[in-house]
């Protein structure tokens, strides 16, 4: 897979000469050559599903392991012992509804903060615009995520909830969810450079996050004084997002995706001037 990376690199380089210059200014983000360097953002994506499942004795099971043993564990505890609310859904559906999405962006978000340090020996060798890196980390989880969508659609056929045209919005919301992950890894990323530690503070940072976001409860169960300021969690919009296309119930909670858009624009250009201004750096200190 080295060998195809490299390739992947020097098909980049062939098409026009390569002019490395120091940047004109904050917004020179130089976006265009992410599209240049699109064959090794894929080869790089490739990879790291391949790393995943290579001689895992599971295969593909781990991408539905994980999401359905979260569910049977929050069903046991907070839907038989805590009597959680459901709004009148099936408890265990109601719950993967919204693990299925979070357990995509917790990934993704995971593999983005960590991939320039995972990929050291390949920023340190080659030019490409590191951006490269935290794009495919964050779509390679996508595969997971559809292998865990099927074992989704199994649910509401076993649950008599039929699917509607709404099911189609999961697509944007996942999509926000990637967004959400990319700013977050542009910002953690060149952070992590420097201080290693800053993967250990991940997982306990997206802990503290699921139980911040709606997944084990309802958003109807948060005081509406608090809802403006609880939807600040860009996340929350995304998971009432899926539990309303999934149930086909009411309206998705526009004010909620609203103020979670917005948040998410503002940490997405922030953080790219950051990654930007940083990414001379990454060969040096890494």
């Amino acid at each position: 897979m080295n060998a195809a990376v490299e390739k992947a690199v020097a098909s980049a380089h062939r098409q026009e000469q390569v002019v490395i210059r120091p940047g004109k200014g904050l917004f020179d983000l130089e976006l265009g050559l992410i599209w240049r360097y699109r064959e090794l953002m894929f080869t790089l994506m490739l990879r790291d599903i391949q790393v995943l499942y290579k001689q895992a004795a599971l295969g593909v099971a781990w991408a539905v392991i994980q999401p359905v043993f979260a569910v049977v564990v929050f069903t046991v505890v907070f839907g038989n012992f805590a009597k959680m609310p459901s709004d009148g859904i099936p408890y265990p559906i109601f719950a993967y509804a919204a693990v299925l999405p979070w357990t995509y962006f917790a990934e993704a978000t995971r593999r983005a903060a960590t991939g320039l340090v995972d990929d050291a020996e390949l920023v340190r060798k080659v030019y490409f615009p590191r951006l490269v890196i935290p794009l495919a980390k964050v779509a390679a989880p996508l595969l997971d995520f559809a292998i865990a969508f099927c074992v989704l659609l199994v649910l509401m056929f076993v649950y008599g909830i039929m699917p509607s045209f709404k099911l189609l919005a999961i697509v944007p919301l996942i999509l926000v969810a990637s967004l959400l992950a990319l700013s977050i890894g542009m910002w953690l990323g060149p952070i992590n450079v420097r201080f290693r530690d800053v993967k250990h503070t991940i997982p306990f940072l997206l802990q503290i996050g699921m139980y911040a976001s709606p997944i084990v409860y309802p958003l109807s169960q948060v005081p509406v004084e608090w809802k403006a300021l609880y939807s600040l969690n860009p996340m929350v919009g995304v998971i009432e997002g899926f539990r309303w296309a999934v149930f086909d119930r009411g309206n998705p909670d526009f004010a909620a995706l609203g103020i979670g858009l917005g948040v998410i624009l503002v940490m997405l250009v922030a953080g790219l001037v950051y990654f930007k201004k940083q990414e001379r750096t990454f060969a040096d200190v890494i």
